[in-house]
C-alpha cells in the first residue's frame, strides 16, 4: 500500500511530526512518501493520504489547502486522515479544533483530524509573529507529545494493513 504523507510547516515542527509520522508507517510496512504539500502535483498513484498543516491564528496554512483545493475529487476516493499542529502549553490552548478542520474533513472525505500540541520558539518568528505571540501571551517551548503522535500513526498504519490484507488476493 502507497501513502502520501504531505505536510505543511511554517517553522518546521509540523516537517518534524510528519517525519515521524512517516518512520512508524514505514516501520509498519508501508510505503510512504514524505512531501511538502507545496510539491504535491497529483495523488493519482497513492493508495492513501495523510495530510498535515501548522495551524496560526486558526488556519490551516495556505499550501494544505491549497493541496486540498486541487485535489479534493481524487481525496475522496482514497484514505484520507488529516493532521493538525499548533496547540500551545501545558495546558494547550486552543482547546478546540480550529472551525476549519471540520470543513476540511467533509472536503476530503477524512476518516479523521488529529490536533497535536505544537512547539512556539520565538527566536524563530518574524516581528509581527512575536507581536501576536507576546499580545495573546503564547507561552515558548516544545509541547509536542512524541508517545501521542507515535501512537496515533500506529492507529493509521493498522487500519490501512487491515485493508491492504482485506484486498490482498488471497493465496489457494
Amino acid at each position: 500500500m502507497k501513502v502520501l504523507l504531505a505536510y505543511a510547516s511554517k517553522h518546521g515542527s509540523t516537517e518534524e511530526i510528519a517525519e515521524v509520522i512517516a518512520r512508524e508507517l514505514t516501520a509498519s510496512g508501508l510505503s510512504v512518501d514524505l512531501r511538502r504539500a507545496s510539491n504535491v502535483e497529483t495523488v493519482d498513484c497513492y493508495d492513501a493520504v495523510i495530510l498535515g498543516s501548522a495551524i496560526y491564528m486558526g488556519q490551516w496554512q495556505s499550501d494544505a489547502t491549497a493541496m486540498i483545493d486541487s485535489h479534493e475529487s481524487a481525496l475522496k476516493e482514497r484514505d484520507v486522515w488529516l493532521f493538525s499542529s499548533g496547540p500551545i502549553g501545558d495546558d494547550p490552548f486552543p482547546k478546540d479544533d480550529p472551525p476549519i478542520t471540520a470543513d476540511l474533513v467533509e472536503r476530503t472525505g477524512a476518516h479523521q483530524h488529529q490536533s497535536f500540541t505544537g512547539r512556539l520558539e520565538r527566536g524563530s518568528l518574524g516581528f509581527g509573529e512575536r507581536l501576536i505571540a507576546t499580545a495573546v501571551r503564547a507561552p515558548q517551548g516544545d509541547f509536542r507529545d512524541w508517545e501521542a503522535i507515535r501512537d496515533w500513526a500506529l492507529q493509521v498504519a493498522a487500519a490501512l494493513n487491515e485493508k491492504k490484507s482485506l484486498t490482498s488476493p488471497r493465496a489457494e
